[in-house]
């Protein structure tokens, strides 16, 4: 193993440039060290060492130092590699960056690798073993040290390009200066065309590699695919390459693209008799093809007569004071490599004079356009007719009038309108060749107007008409001629006339405006309604006024619902109060004492009653005399409550009469009753309930008579 790692930093690391190792042996310990070592920034250096210690001394670990100087003691501070992976004393500057070639420190193999080359590494580098000297730990440090120069980098990528071919997909490759196993390179493509600036490559596969050429030792490369095409013929292709602490280097190739593009014939191939015929004939090839012209025999078809005309990448065919033997058919023949191409060319000798029109181009609305395209020409010609903005054959023929060699065409529309107008192409055309002439259509057609308005705002008038004519319209305002002050602007677009007229106007609703157009044919009028355009005080007063009818709605809307409620209140209430008196029109009879007229005895005094009626204060019944009314009997009790045997004993004389008062209580009685029962169902009729409280109104005082005058009766006090 060890002897493969030699051979091949050896035989592989450009990036080091080391003398012979040599050997150093104090106190029996013995190292071999390259003495002086060149390498370059971005790549990676290797320093080869190997060492011998005692039989008594079993090495354990490796120790390495960067020492600034070679006179300069290095301590624990300058150690950048230690085989002991518990040592944390390793600089962050060189972690990772250095490894050991051979882990196994019992084969005597101390060569380590720094990798991502800088220029500050550059200092002397010294070695030391670390092992057990029975039993115990010890270590030596070899004097003998290793100076280490790092550049700038020189060396450039290799890029390798093979064969191309147009039409094809290809594969260049990158590959990367140095083996080393550090920080993998990055790549970077770009190309630049002919007289160009360089541009990076997009749209095509860029894929890095890394190939391991020993345990220690990588290869990188990076390969750019695309298709390539005639326009990559001359193009330069640079790799570029960036390593760890922005160290670059570049390499440029150019790429030649075997291709051959189409034959490409120029020159007129249909020409008039007497002229000359030059055509050309060249394809675009790398390396250049051989270009010959012949001509295709008329007496045999499959045959061909060689030209004279050959030459390399060009070949010019040219005839003088050309005939009609002269047409027919060319052939251009192109080899490349071992491709072969052709192309033909079909020679014309005609000739075609100008192509006229016939008919009249001015027609009026309605009537029909009749035009005819002629022309003479041998070979025949096609002519066809058509209308400019529009994408559309209108009318063909070709050789209509064969015994005169000509070729017409007739454009026919049986009515005229507006859209009829413009300007129509009659094309001629004969093989490759073709001559258009072409007619303006005029229709000569009334005024239309198209759109119009009129605008009030701020007693200032506006109106706007639009009209369309052909010829073009004369466009006037008669209606605002009388006024003595307003302003009228018009233009002109083709067929179409704006005009408009601006006129201050006292009463907004008395505008009336007419447009009216003219021209030869005829005219067009239209009256043009006035919409008034408020300003923004105006809208703001409109508005107030809106909002404020809406209130006084409102308000009295409120006023009639407070009103309507007080009413039926009231009515209520009348009829409330109407109730209660027809409720109350049975009163209660008390009987009063009085010394005047002692009828009945109430008590030990003996005194004599007295029936009458009484009130309240009010109006109403005492509410013991209302509660006896409830029951409907209040007034029997009271009347039986009468002792008439006080009567009989006080006037024996007129106990005959008896009979005749009982009468008249029974009457009143009766009265009374039916009185009540005409009240309690008051419900029946309002008028009947009006009739009957004035009927008890007026008869109460009655009926208390009437009580009275019984009872006095009975008494004997008529």
């Amino acid at each position: 193993m060890i002897v493969l790692i030699w051979v091949t930093l050896i035989f592989c690391l450009r990036s080091i440039n080391a003398d012979a190792g040599r050997s150093y042996c104090p106190n029996n310990y013995c190292v071999t060290l390259t003495p002086q070592i060149t390498a370059e920034a971005g790549l990676c250096a290797v320093i080869p060492c190997s060492f011998t210690t005692p039989y008594y001394f079993k090495p354990r670990h490796i120790v390495w130092y960067k020492c600034e100087s070679e006179k300069q003691k290095c301590g624990d501070t300058d150690i950048i590699f230690h085989s002991n992976k518990d040592n944390n004393k390793t600089p962050t500057g060189f972690v990772d960056r250095v490894s050991q070639l051979e882990p196994d420190v019992s084969q005597k193999n101390c060569s380590i690798i720094i990798n991502d080359l800088r220029e500050s590494d550059s200092a002397s580098y010294q070695f030391r073993v670390n092992g057990l000297i029975s039993g115990s730990s010890d270590g030596f440090k070899f004097n003998q040290r290793t100076i280490v120069s790092v550049k700038g980098l020189s060396q450039t990528p290799t890029v390798t390009v093979p064969p191309l071919t147009a039409g094809q997909q290809n594969t260049v490759t990158c590959t990367a200066p140095g083996l080393c196993s550090g920080s993998a390179p990055t790549f970077t493509w770009r190309w630049r065309k002919p007289g160009g600036t360089h541009s990076h490559i997009t749209g095509n596969i860029i894929a890095v590699t890394t190939e391991d050429v020993s345990a220690v030792t990588q290869r990188h490369s990076s390969t750019l695919t695309f298709d390539l095409s005639a326009e990559h013929h001359g193009t330069e292709v640079t790799c570029e390459v960036s390593f760890t602490g922005d160290v670059k280097t570049e390499e440029t190739v150019t790429l030649n693209v075997s291709y051959v593009q189409e034959i490409r014939i120029s020159g007129n191939t249909t020409v008039a008799e007497g002229e000359t015929l030059n055509l050309s004939c060249t394809v675009d090839s790398f390396p250049p093809s051989f270009l010959t012209w012949t001509k295709l025999s008329d007496r045999d078809q499959n045959t061909t007569e060689p030209q004279q005309h050959v030459d390399e990448g060009a070949a010019a065919l040219s005839i003088t004071n050309v005939r009609a033997e002269h047409a027919g058919r060319y052939i251009c023949t192109a080899k490349h490599l071992d491709s072969t191409r052709r192309k033909e060319a079909d020679v014309t000798v005609t000739y075609m004079r100008e192509p006229e029109v016939r008919g009249n181009t001015t027609v009026k609305e309605g009537e029909a356009l009749n035009l005819t395209c002629r022309v003479e020409s041998c070979p025949p010609a096609l002519v066809t007719w058509t209308k400019r903005g529009f994408n559309r054959t209108l009318s063909a023929g070709t050789d209509s009038e064969q015994q005169n060699n000509a070729a017409s065409a007739s454009l026919f529309i049986p009515e005229a309108t507006e859209e009829t107008r413009g300007r129509y192409v009659c094309t001629v055309q004969q093989r490759r060749a073709a001559v258009a002439v072409h007619a303006d259509v005029q229709v000569l057609c009334l005024p239309r107007i198209l759109q119009s308005h009129c605008e009030l705002r701020a007693h200032v008038l506006t109106c706007v008409c639009v009209a369309q004519a052909s010829p073009v319209a004369a466009v006037r305002w008669p209606l605002l001629e009388k006024r003595r002050a307003y302003s009228v602007t018009t233009s002109v677009s083709d067929l179409t006339v704006n005009s408009s007229v601006t006129v201050a106007v006292s009463d907004r609703s008395h505008a009336s405006v007419e447009c009216v157009a003219i021209n030869a044919n005829g005219e067009a009028k239209r009256k043009l309604s006035v919409g008034a355009n408020l300003t923004q005080q105006e809208e703001q007063n409109r508005t107030l006024q809106k909002v404020f009818s809406r209130l006084e709605t409102v308000v009295a809307f409120l006023v009639g619902v407070l009103l309507s409620t007080l009413i039926c209140c009231l009515v209520k209430s009348c009829h409330r109060r109407r109730r209660n008196r027809s409720a109350h029109l049975d009163e209660t009879l008390q009987m009063v004492s009085t010394p005047e007229d002692p009828l009945m005895n109430d008590g030990p005094a003996g005194q004599y009653e007295q029936i009458q009626v009484q009130r309240g204060q009010n109006g109403s019944v005492a509410p013991e005399q209302s509660a006896a009314e409830c029951d409907g009997g209040t007034k029997d009790v009271e009347y039986a409550s009468i002792d008439l045997s006080l009567l009989n004993r006080r006037n024996p004389g007129r106990e005959a009469k008896r009979e005749s008062t009982r009468t008249e209580y029974a009457e009143v009685k009766r009265e009374v009753k039916e009185e009540r029962r005409d009240e309690d169902g008051a419900e029946e009729e309002e008028e009947e309930e009006e009739e009957e409280e004035e009927e008890t109104q007026d008869c109460v005082p009655e009926e208390e008579t009437a009580v009275y005058s019984s009872v006095k009766d009975l008494m004997g006090e008529k």
